[in-house]
C-alpha cells in the first residue's frame, strides 16, 4: 500500500545515509556477523527461542500463531513499531543506538534499498534464499535481489488493475478503456456527461507515479552499488507524462487526496470512476466503500501501446533480517514460513495479496468470487498482470527521501501551471543532489 511520507523522517535519512555509504565502504556490518554460516535451522527450531518482529501486515498474525503451533518451543513476538516511515525511523534509531533490533523487519519494496546499501540487513542467500528464485513471482523477487543476494524474501504483491464504477459507466455508455488514449476520451465523455463525475482522482502520488511510469517502460533508477543514475528524460515517462497532462489541463481528474473522506465519498458515490491501483485494494472498497457493492468490477490496466499487455506493481512489501538481530536461523525460519508454502497461503486465506506463483496459480484462488465486484471472478485479472510485470525495475537507494519531496517538485503541477516534465525534471534534479550529498555518485 501507499506510504505516505513525512517531514520528520529526513534528519534521520541523511544521517542514515552518510553512515550507510561508510560501512559499505569499509565492508563492514552492523554486528560483525554473517550470514554465510546458517547453522542448524531444525537445530534451532528444536531448541526454541523468541522471534521479534517489527510488522503491521495483520495476516502475518495467523502466520504466527501457525508457526508456534508447528514449532511450540518458539514464540514470535509481533510488534507493530508504527506503519511505513514511522517503522524505519524507529529501526534506524534502534541500529544507530545498537540496541533493540528486531530479529525480522518487514520492509517495503521502495525502501529496502536504504537497508541493504548501508549493509544492515542480512544477504538472505547464506542460508539458501536463492532456491526461491522461480517461487515468487517477477516483480516482488526482482524488487528484494540484486545480482547474486537476496535481502528479503517477498511477503505479498501489488500487480495493478483497473477498478471501474460498472454502474456509472453503463449509464453513461462508456467501454472500458484498453488503452491510455482511449481513458483520455473515456474521462472526456464521462465529464461532459455530468461535470460532477471525474475519470479518477489524483493530487500527485510518488507511488502511483512511479508505478505509471514502470507500466509505460521507463526505467528512470539504475543503481550499481553506490553508483546512481537518475533520468526522467526518456521517451516512454515523457510519454506517461503527456498524456497524464492532458487530463491535468482539461481538469478530468477530481483534485481530491486518496483515503481522505472525500475520496471514500466519490468512490461510493460514482464521482470517482476509477482508480489504477494494487491488487491489494478490494479489501479497502468492502470495508470502506460498502455502499457501492455490486457497481464496481476489475479491468486489465490501459496500455500505452495497444495490444500490449505490460503492468507494474504499486505497493507490496517484505521480511528482511537486521544484522544486529540476534536469533538468526530462528529469524530466518518464521521469514520463510511466512513468505512460502503454507504459511503464505494461509494468509492468503486471510486477505494477503500472494507474491508466490503456487497461490497465483490454483484454482482455489483464481475461482474466489468477489460478491463485491458483482461476483466477479477478480483475482485472475490480478493474476494475469503478476505474470507481466515489466522487469528490471528499481527504486533509488534512498526513495524513502525521494518520495518525500515529490509534492514539492511534481506535486506541483497539480496545484499550479508547472507542467509535468517540468516537475519531473525537478525531482531528479533534488534526488540527484541529495543523493551527491550524501556521498552516492548520482548521473543525470
Amino acid at each position: 500500500m501507499t506510504t505516505h511520507i513525512t517531514r520528520r523522517l529526513l534528519g534521520a535519512l541523511a544521517v542514515v545515509s552518510a553512515l550507510s555509504l561508510g560501512a559499505t565502504a569499509c565492508g563492514s556490518s552492523s554486528d560483525g556477523e554473517s550470514a554465510a554460516d546458517p547453522g542448524d535451522v531444525k537445530s534451532a527450531l528444536a531448541e526454541g527461542g523468541k522471534v521479534t518482529v517489527w510488522a503491521w501486515e495483520p495476516t502475518l498474525k495467523k502466520a504466527a500463531e501457525d508457526f508456534e503451533k508447528k514449532y511450540p518451543k518458539v514464540d514470535v513476538e509481533l510488534v507493530n513499531a508504527g506503519t511505513g516511515d514511522k517503522q524505519y525511523t524507529a529501526l534506524q534509531n534502534a541500529i544507530q543506538a545498537g540496541s533493540g533490533v528486531p530479529d525480522v523487519a518487514q520492509v517495503e519494496y521502495y525502501a529496502l534499498g536504504q537497508f541493504s546499501i548501508a549493509d544492515s540487513v542480512e544477504d538472505l542467500s547464506g542460508f539458501g534464499a536463492q532456491k526461491f528464485d522461480k517461487t515468487f513471482t517477477p516483480g516482488p523477487w526482482n524488487a528484494v535481489t540484486t545480482d547474486k543476494s537476496v535481502y528479503a524474501l517477498p511477503m505479498d504483491s501489488g500487480p495493478m488493475a483497473l477498478f471501474y464504477n460498472k454502474k456509472v459507466f453503463d449509464k453513461h455508455g462508456i467501454a472500458v478503456p484498453t488503452t491510455w488514449d482511449e481513458y483520455v476520451v473515456a474521462a472526456r465523455k464521462l465529464h461532459k456527461a455530468d461535470p460532477k463525475l471525474y475519470i479518477t482522482n489524483d493530487m500527485g502520488d510518488a507511488g502511483a507515479t512511479t508505478s505509471l511510469i514502470w507500466q509505460a517502460g521507463g526505467r528512470p533508477y539504475k543503481t550499481e552499488g553506490t553508483n546512481v543514475t537518475i533520468d526522467f528524460s526518456d521517451a516512454k515517462s515523457q510519454k506517461y507524462a503527456t498524456t497524464w497532462q492532458k487530463l491535468l489541463d482539461e481538469k478530468l481528474v477530481a483534485p481530491i487526496s486518496s483515503w481522505s473522506d472525500a475520496w471514500y465519498k466519490g468512490l461510493s458515490d460514482g464521482s470517482i470512476a476509477t482508480l489504477s491501483i494494487g491488487a491489494w485494494m478490494p479489501a479497502n472498497f468492502t470495508s470502506g466503500v460498502p455502499a457501492a457493492s455490486g457497481d464496481w468490477r476489475v479491468a486489465p490496466l490501459p496500455q500505452w501501446t495497444k495490444g500490449d499487455t505490460a503492468s507494474a506493481e504499486n505497493g507490496g512489501s517484505s521480511l528482511a533480517m537486521p544484522k544486529a538481530g540476534k536469533n538468526k536461523e530462528l529469524a530466518y525460519a518464521f521469514m520463510e514460513y511466512a513468505t512460502t508454502g503454507a504459511g503464505a497461503s494461509g494468509r492468503v486465506a486471510e486477505g494477503a495479496f500472494p507474491a508466490t506463483r503456487a497461490d497465483l496459480e490454483s484454482d482455489k484462488f483464481l475461482q474466489t468470487e468477489f460478491p463485491y465486484f458483482g461476483g466477479q471472478k477478480a483475482n485472475e485479472v490480478f493474476a494475469e498482470s503478476a505474470r507481466n510485470v515489466g522487469p528490471d525495475w528499481s527504486y533509488l537507494p534512498y526513495q524513502v527521501y525521494a518520495n518525500s519531496v515529490f509534492n514539492d517538485t511534481v506535486g506541483k503541477a497539480y496545484v499550479s501551471s508547472t507542467p509535468l516534465v517540468d516537475g519531473l525534471k525537478k525531482w531528479q534534479d533534488v534526488s540527484v543532489k541529495y543523493g551527491q550529498d550524501q556521498g552516492f555518485t548520482v548521473n543525470k
